[in-house]
């Protein structure tokens, strides 16, 4: 009997809707499945979309730009260019031939609205992988995880952290401390307030690492609801522990809000809406929320919450959460592209590069953004532009190199793990 050769009658042909929606395959570059970790039909295993929801025809009536999320891919580069933008201006307020700090001061502190966003993707991107693995293969390989976020963050941190002992060696006055060493490579440097600037920033670098640390245990411990369910009561618990720290421990209240425990609901945020994010995209009254001028009152409450940060009263039980989920709604709106002008904004170029780039970027930026010294590297613009310069060579030649070795190393071992196997069983 002659083998017919090429596609089989039984073999499952792409959905259309990802081989041809331009979003989707833009996630199938080279870059992206590098950057994201993720590639388009995972993400739409992951909110329970692996049938073509186009095809079936099911769509909201009367909500055309609305979309279930199945065959969406979030704006994540141009969310990450806009926070990542939040936090230079918090850092450049102040500086030299910039803006005051008072001119900022009716807004709250900017650089943490910023993180506070990142924290929120974080939570929901990473939480989409693990789900997407979980639908995949019924198990989470931590092994497996823990290597690539270790190939994502530890590279850049490290070439950045061996240029400032290089800078050390140097000049004195720019060393680190031993205490300063210490927690910034053990990734604990948010419980250590007593920072010099040059590694202030790795606080929420520390905050994250802690989560990657946790989280994907937690889905091998609980499994999917029972993770969930675990991210819900760190939202209740942890501005019950802001108080308590406020209240009865006077002398820690400058780790609020980088402690672990006192930020970790902005993380678990970002977790519980990866969770429940298809089945809200179903939800009738959630789609004409979401298209209604409603939305840009989100907005106006994240930014009134975060203006508010200098009223502990309110904003340790309060405004943090409500900051949070807000940040969550908009992330979510993004996603699901329910406004054309929001759509074409974050698929600006010009903001997916500075997305791209933004890991790079929110290493570099710390010792050009330095309202503490005056020097012509610290000057506006010079600063922005030494930043810039050092994060474009971070991500050129340590983010992209490491993460493509990686991704070889994991389709060798992949193979040589197949081909084993099939050895194996022609022995048997």
């Amino acid at each position: 009997m002659r083998r017919r050769v090429g596609v089989q009658r039984n073999e499952r042909r792409p959905s259309p809707c990802v081989a041809t929606h331009p979003v989707l395959a833009a996630y199938r570059s080279p870059t992206s499945r590098h950057l994201y970790g993720i590639s388009a039909v995972d993400f739409r295993r992951a909110l329970g979309r692996v049938e073509d929801r186009r095809a079936k025809g099911i769509r909201a009536k009367g909500t055309n730009s609305v979309l279930s999320g199945a065959d969406r891919i979030p704006a994540l580069d141009g969310l990450r260019a806009l926070s990542i933008g939040l936090v230079l201006l918090g850092h450049l307020a102040g500086t030299r031939h910039f803006l005051p700090l008072s001119s900022f001061r009716m807004f709250g502190d900017v650089g943490n609205l910023g993180v506070s966003v990142f924290f929120v993707i974080s939570g929901f991107l990473i939480t989409t992988l693990l789900l997407a693995e979980l639908t995949r293969t019924h198990r989470i390989d931590l092994a497996r995880f823990y290597g690539r976020r270790a190939c994502r963050i530890l590279p850049a941190a490290g070439v950045y952290l061996l240029v400032l002992a290089l800078l050390g060696v140097a000049t004195p006055h720019l060393r680190l401390s031993t205490l300063d060493w210490r927690h910034a490579l053990t990734f604990t440097m948010n419980y250590h307030q007593q920072r010099a600037w040059l590694v202030g920033h790795l606080w929420s670098l520390s905050v994250e690492e802690q989560f990657y640390l946790l989280w994907p245990a937690a889905f091998v411990l609980f499994g999917r609801t029972g993770s969930l369910g675990l991210a819900g009561t760190a939202i209740a618990i942890a501005p019950v522990w802001r108080v308590c720290v406020w209240v009865l421990w006077p002398d820690a209240r400058e780790g609020i809000g980088e402690t672990f425990p006192t930020v970790m609901d902005a993380i678990a945020t970002g977790c519980v809406l990866a969770g429940v994010a298809s089945w809200l995209a179903e939800r009738a009254w959630y789609r004409r929320f979401l298209t209604s001028p409603l939305i840009a009152a989100v907005l106006l409450v994240v930014l009134g919450s975060n203006a508010l940060d200098r009223y502990p009263s309110f904003f340790l039980p309060l405004g943090m959460t409500v900051r949070n989920m807000g940040i969550a709604v908009i992330v979510h709106w993004s996603i699901l592209r329910t406004n054309r002008f929001a759509t074409l904004t974050l698929d600006c170029a010009t903001l997916r590069s500075i997305g791209r780039m933004s890991y790079s970027l929110y290493l570099w930026q710390q010792p050009f953004l330095n309202r503490h010294l005056a020097a012509i590297a610290t000057t506006f613009p010079v600063s922005v532009a030494g930043a810039a310069l050092c994060a474009a060579l971070s991500f050129l030649c340590v983010e992209l190199p490491v993460l493509r070795l990686r991704d070889r190393l994991l389709t060798w071992s992949r193979s040589s793990r197949e081909r084993f196997s099939l050895a194996c069983s022609a022995d048997l």
